[in-house]
């Protein structure tokens, strides 16, 4: 039997993909088909798992999805050529471009040049801007939302709690901050966000009535980073040499969790805690891009 303080991202990932399925069906019943398409520079070997994932969420879910692979020597101009078709076809409702780009491609022109209304990772500079000035007409990204969701679903307090995110990203850190800090019903906290160059970052983080740990470093958080009965949610996906594994690497969080999980209040697991409501939010994100083309 697991322990009784996981967030189980899996479970609740799939209680919105249930939702998302049911208004689907109801789309599909007024013509509407939602459609999807992946663009993937190279072949990541991540990148090519992530959004193999995400292919497979789409067919569930009955959302029409196709993938464009481009070699890894693409121009930025090439690229955004197929950005442009996609952003003019009308059965397509969310364009998605799996990150890392390759280095002769600004990853900033690129997601600018997505349309807002088919943004559905939120990285536009208007949906950016959105979420910053709290109008919920924009899309805000996949990950801060499915995180968001999760401390919602499993009934973690949020107005007035202290939250510390470590990591200053712009796809997870900066959005995640500024989505709890809104003025709004489940948000209401005093966030710190932390980094690198964060004086005390120790010291920081033991404050946190909620620690978001997406800084990049494997394990980074230990035991003496956790105020006991803190909720602990990771993000982080690091690979760590170990001779023992299969291929001679395994996956690891940014949180040493066999440290941290007997004092926290919760903990998300990795993997099968944020990584799940990552594809649900985008699945949820291109039913309500669809939507809204249909009003």
């Amino acid at each position: 039997m697991p322990p009784d303080n996981l967030i189980d991202g899996r479970s609740i990932a799939n209680q919105i993909h249930s939702e998302t399925a049911v208004r689907i069906e109801a789309l599909k019943r007024k013509g509407v088909q939602p459609g999807l398409a992946f663009v993937r520079v190279g072949e990541d070997p991540p990148s090519q798992v992530y959004v193999g994932m995400k292919e497979r969420a789409s067919e569930r879910l009955g959302i029409r999805s196709e993938t464009h692979v481009l070699p890894e020597a693409t121009s930025e101009a090439t690229l955004l050529e197929l950005i442009h078709k996609l952003n003019a076809d009308s059965g397509i409702h969310g364009i998605l471009v799996q990150a890392p780009l390759p280095p002769q491609v600004d990853s900033l022109v690129v997601f600018s040049n997505v349309s807002p209304d088919k943004d559905v990772d939120g990285f536009h500079p208007i949906n950016v801007g959105k979420l910053l000035l709290g109008d919920r007409t924009g899309f805000v990204p996949c990950t801060p939302a499915g995180i968001h969701e999760l401390l919602i679903r499993s009934e973690t307090p949020i107005a007035g709690s202290d939250v510390v995110v470590l990591g200053r990203g712009n796809i997870v850190g900066k959005p995640m901050a500024a989505l709890l800090c809104q003025k709004a019903r489940h948000a209401n906290a005093t966030v710190t966000l932390c980094h690198s160059q964060s004086r005390s970052l120790r010291n920081h983080c033991r404050q946190a009535d909620i620690l978001i740990a997406a800084i990049g470093v494997a394990e980074f958080v230990q035991e003496d980073f956790v105020k006991p009965g803190a909720v602990v949610i990771d993000v982080g996906v690091n690979r760590v040499t170990d001779e023992q594994a299969k291929g001679g690497s395994r996956l690891v969080g940014d949180v040493a969790f066999l440290q941290v999980q007997p004092i926290a209040g919760k903990i998300t697991p990795n993997p099968g805690g944020v990584g799940p409501m990552t594809i649900a939010m985008l699945m949820s994100n291109t039913l309500r891009a669809a939507e809204i083309l249909v009003r």
